[in-house]
């Protein structure tokens, strides 16, 4: 999917309008229009400014990766990266358990 594509659904699904986010960026309404359309390519700063009003990762939303992760989500992610390997292990060990038991009931559903 496409920048413009990605920015018109995150715009949508959030409420706002071109010229609220528009206000967002300091810019006016058509130039978030063009974006959408794919006319034009915004500067990595805008780009960031929008992620960031959306609610979306800049990856996702530049198309680096299709997985959308809500502000929520990559802050508990950000949380624990901070933590030390022995706790990042256990961290992952419990929810590697826990994916796995959810599997395992779906399969057996």
């Amino acid at each position: 999917m496409s920048f413009g594509k990605r920015l018109l659904e995150a715009r949508k699904k959030k409420g706002i309008s071109q010229e609220e986010m528009a206000s967002h960026l300091g810019t006016k309404g058509p130039a978030i229009g063009r974006y959408e359309r794919d006319e034009m390519k915004p500067s990595i700063d805008a780009a960031t400014k929008m992620a960031k009003v959306l609610g979306v990762s800049l990856d996702w939303l530049v198309g680096i990766t299709d997985m959308e992760l809500d502000a929520a989500t990559l802050g508990r992610i950000q949380d624990i990266n901070k933590l030390s390997l022995k706790d990042k292990e256990l961290v992952f060990e419990f929810l590697d358990s826990f994916i796995a038991n959810r599997k395992i009931k779906n399969v057996l559903q």
